[in-house]
């Protein structure tokens, strides 16, 4: 039994029309043009700060206007291949802003506890006190007479 060998024509001719439709499409818009632009705007200038002779590590860690910059050029590329795909507007960009808010305020609310622990003795005596048990107190009494000094000889 001889196998079915497949050219691939099919797949092909689907790879050109598919690219032609985007060809098109990047051609005849105007915004698609301007954001593929800003993305590489972004990404150039994102590169340029990463390699400005700091190590890479600490350009992408403390660098707040190159991760700014990162952001703009994933978004810009996100927004362009979706207007590429023929998305709507509306699905295009994605506001993530409510999951964001609970972080906020979940860290807001951590940093003001602990910094009232760190501020308020009472409040830090309260919570040890809830976690450990309550202090107790001792008084020390010494039950033990204090040892008299042996008399002295007398020199005579």
């Amino acid at each position: 039994m001889a196998a079915k060998k497949r050219s691939g024509k099919g797949s092909e001719t689907a790879w050109m029309a598919q690219g032609e439709r985007y060809a098109q499409r990047l051609l005849g818009d105007e915004e698609l043009r301007a954001r593929l632009l800003g993305a590489y705007a972004s990404a150039r200038s994102a590169y340029g700060r990463l390699t400005n002779g700091k190590g890479p590590t600490h350009a992408l860690f403390e660098d707040p206007k190159l991760q700014r910059e990162l952001i703009d050029a994933a978004t810009a590329l996100r927004d362009a291949s979706a207007a590429l795909m023929g998305a709507p507007e509306a699905t295009r960009t994605t506001p993530r802003r409510r999951r964001r808010r609970r972080g906020r305020a979940l860290l807001l609310m951590t940093v003001g506890g602990v910094l009232a622990l760190a501020l308020s003795s009472g409040l830090r005596n309260k919570v040890l006190d809830m976690m450990f048990g309550a202090e107790e107190t001792f008084d020390y009494n010494a039950t033990s007479a204090a040892a008299t000094p042996a008399p002295a000889p007398v020199a005579g």
